[in-house]
């Protein structure tokens, strides 16, 4: 009998300790909650005027982070130095939940709240059929134009247009199209239009050699036109300068471009002409995430926060402040929201745009791709050498992790 009366008092015990700790932390540390996150001011502002109404009884703290990443691979799940939530892209998910520091998502919403959702945002948020995220907006590239220099019948359609339009705007310090071109983001989008893939769901690298190859060979014409040095700053100056004609692009430089007094205009991504396909950018689907300790005893204050943020007001909010597309498909319905031209463009490139993959394999191709393209395209290496040392760096890579 006292053994049976132990028994139910460890229990017990244990129960009450679970029960028990959020007040461990105390009333108002329980209702703290620190996200950290890389976002634009726009976005950040927007979150917070919205939680501040809507979950008036929780401090939230939001702490911007240069590497993100970086400093949450060296934390950890240390709850002395770790944040409760984080804000970033999909594209790590793989690599944090080996780490073991996420919480699944599913267990802290409510039942139903992700049945609007697109269905896209939800498959990139998942891995290992875990959900880890809970999707705010998704962004992509988008083909963007200055209508003073580039009219909408010369907008070009396919990819052997826009390379005729650079040649004959090209010129006298004037671009007729500017791009990264040897930044793997940027690149995706042309390696998809061949039909190939930076790295397969199963974390095979280039699994269609032909495709990679054939891309660098054709966008190597594309390269020849546009100035040596093209990273963000560069493409970004010379566009909003109206020194280029148009470029690809993000959304965050569309407030920019605007307030530089460009007449900005959007057309869908221009198609390959050897394939049919349209150059098919990566999206990246921009949610929060929790991590264990907060998870375990933050639990009520986390709850209430993911609730809140899966209100279709803070999609339209973000909408509206940063031309961001809502994950939440009742944002649409927003009489604002369905007349925004940037919001429209992103949804319907995103019809055609794939999403990042999130395995941990990707975390090395961002660097392997990076080199291949810098061997091409800025020191002019032969391409079927350069890509068999990028293809022998990267299995070399993956295996490492293994």
């Amino acid at each position: 009998m006292k053994r049976l009366l132990s028994i139910f008092l460890c229990i017990c015990l244990l129960l009450s300790l679970s029960a028990c700790g959020e007040q461990t932390l105390g009333a108002a540390q329980a209702k703290k909650l620190v996200i950290w996150h890389d976002k634009e001011d726009a976005v950040i502002a927007a979150l917070e005027k919205y939680l501040t109404s809507a979950t008036p009884d929780l401090e939230i703290v939001f702490e911007k982070k240069s590497s993100l990443t970086d400093s949450l691979k060296l934390v950890g799940n240390d709850p002395s130095a770790a944040p409760d939530m984080f804000i970033f892209a999909h594209d790590k998910i793989g690599v944090f939940a080996e780490m073991g520091i996420l919480a699944p998502i599913k267990p802290l919403l409510e039942e139903d709240s992700l049945a609007n959702y697109i269905p896209m945002t939800l498959d990139a948020a998942t891995y290992k059929e875990t959900l880890y995220q809970l999707p705010l907006y998704f962004e992509t590239l988008l083909f963007m134009y200055n209508r003073r220099y580039m009219q909408k019948e010369e907008v070009p359609s396919t990819t052997d247009d826009l390379l005729t339009y650079m040649k004959n705007n090209t010129g006298r310090g004037r671009y007729g199209f500017v791009e990264q071109h040897s930044t793997a983001y940027y690149f995706a989008g042309w390696i998809h239009g061949f039909g190939g893939s930076i790295i397969d769901e199963n974390g095979v690298p280039f699994p269609n050699a032909k495709a990679v190859k054939d891309a660098l060979n054709y966008h190597s014409q594309f390269v020849a036109l546009m100035p040596g040095e093209t990273e963000y700053n560069t493409v970004n100056t010379l566009f909003l300068e109206g020194k280029a004609d148009s470029t690809i692009g993000g959304p965050w430089m569309v407030s920019s471009a605007r307030a530089a007094g460009i007449d900005l205009g959007i057309a869908p991504m221009p198609t390959v002409n050897a394939t049919g396909k349209a150059l098919a950018p990566y999206s990246g689907i921009q949610g929060i995430y929790v991590l264990n300790y907060a998870a375990k005893h933050k639990t009520e204050a986390v709850k209430k926060l993911l609730a809140a943020l899966t209100d279709p007001a803070i999609g339209i909010d973000l909408a509206m402040a940063s031309g961001c597309a809502p994950a939440n498909s009742l944002c649409y319905d927003d009489e604002r929201v369905a007349k925004d031209e940037l919001v429209q463009s992103m949804k319907a490139t995103a019809e055609i745009a794939v999403p990042m993959p999130n395995i941990p394999e990707m975390d090395v191709m961002w660097t392997v791709v990076g080199n291949l393209l810098t061997d091409v395209n800025m020191s002019g290496k032969d391409i079927n050498e350069s890509f068999d040392a990028a293809l022998a760096q990267a299995n070399q890579l993956i295996d490492a992790m293994k």
